[in-house]
């Protein structure tokens, strides 16, 4: 009784190869090899496929093309479920196992609708494509910035004199047989203006020079140093303010007030440096202190709303009209 084939219980039409035994449809015992289950395969693939079908088989079930058809799309359901071992081995359990009747059709529909790719690559692939379109976006804006600031009177001219004063205007017009077109020469001078100002100027905020290490890709796989870092300057900062009592440095008191402010680092950075001594002079790194030049600051721009006269006629149409209000007046 040992030996007889397992009755196939709990089996569906929906699953692996419905209510039949996907070994008892192609020869083989559960014991097979891949090669055996391979093999088996291979045999009655050409036996059945129905360009080769010439007639009913001998041996065979059914009658006609069209079970030989059906037959054929059996055999192939059998060896799609026997070749892979995964699915094999969840095959085997079902029959095993034909009570569990639930996780046997996750297990199926979980490795049927499974995306073919890996998805680390699609992540990888997509990570790499938005660190691409960023830096690019990056080096745009920041020829934007170097464009405006070259066209700007004030910086134009600095540029000029300096590139006077180091002599490259004067290698732009030459003589004889290198003699180029004032056209030339004007995109030369405006290139040579350009990279004195990339070189003078220190642009910060969102049109700053990109770097490498700030797109994407490069923050995700840097994340672990940051982290570390970022552990070890905090450990270090309890251990110097907190528990020592150091006073803190200028540097520390900075950081203490772009914190107060809710401000990032390059947003703290583009403050002008007269800023910064004004935040030092007012000690703002104490929390009180901070509170009553918040309130100052808060105070100042209501009056300068208050004043302004844009605002006054937004107030008042606020009062009069409002953007709920219905009214046929053309303005």
């Amino acid at each position: 009784a040992a030996l007889l084939p397992r009755p196939a219980r709990g089996l569906t039409d929906r699953l692996y190869c419905g209510r039949r035994v996907c070994y008892e449809v192609l020869g083989v015992s559960r014991q097979a090899s891949k090669a055996e289950i391979a093999r088996a395969y291979r045999q009655l693939a050409r036996q059945y496929h129905p360009d080769r079908y010439r007639g009913e088989p001998a041996g065979g079930e059914g009658s006609g093309a069209q079970a030989a058809h059906e037959k054929f799309l059996l055999i192939a359901a059998a060896y799609e479920t026997l070749k892979d071992e995964e699915t094999r081995k969840d095959y085997d359990y079902m029959l095993d196992h034909p009570e569990e009747y639930y996780r046997h059709y996750y297990h199926y529909y979980s490795r049927r609708l499974a995306p073919k790719v890996d998805v680390t690559i699609v992540i990888l692939v997509t990570v790499c494509a938005i660190s691409v379109f960023q830096f690019f976006s990056w080096w745009s804006s920041y020829n934007e910035a170097i464009n405006y600031l070259a066209s700007v009177p004030k910086y134009r001219i600095q540029a000029t004199e300096i590139a006077r004063q180091q002599g490259l205007l004067n290698k732009t017009k030459e003589k004889g047989k290198n003699r180029r077109s004032k056209e030339e020469i004007r995109e030369e001078e405006e290139e040579i203006i350009k990279d004195i100002i990339k070189n003078k100027i220190d642009i910060k905020g969102g049109y700053q020079k990109p770097k490498i290490y700030d797109i994407l890709l490069f923050q995700i796989l840097l994340a672990p140093f940051y982290w570390c870092k970022y552990i070890v300057w905090y450990c270090w900062w309890i251990y110097c303010f907190t528990i020592k009592g150091q006073e803190y440095g200028v540097e520390e008191k900075l950081y203490i007030i772009r914190r107060y402010m809710k401000m990032s680092q390059s947003q703290f950075d583009s403050l002008e440096d007269h800023q910064k001594e004004t935040f030092l002079e007012r000690q703002l790194w104490i929390r009180e202190n901070y509170e009553v030049y918040k309130r100052e600051q808060e105070e100042e721009l209501k009056k300068k709303m208050a004043m302004d006269p844009r605002w006054k006629r937004y107030r008042r149409w606020m009062k009069n009209e409002g953007p709920g209000r219905l009214t046929f007046t053309d303005d």
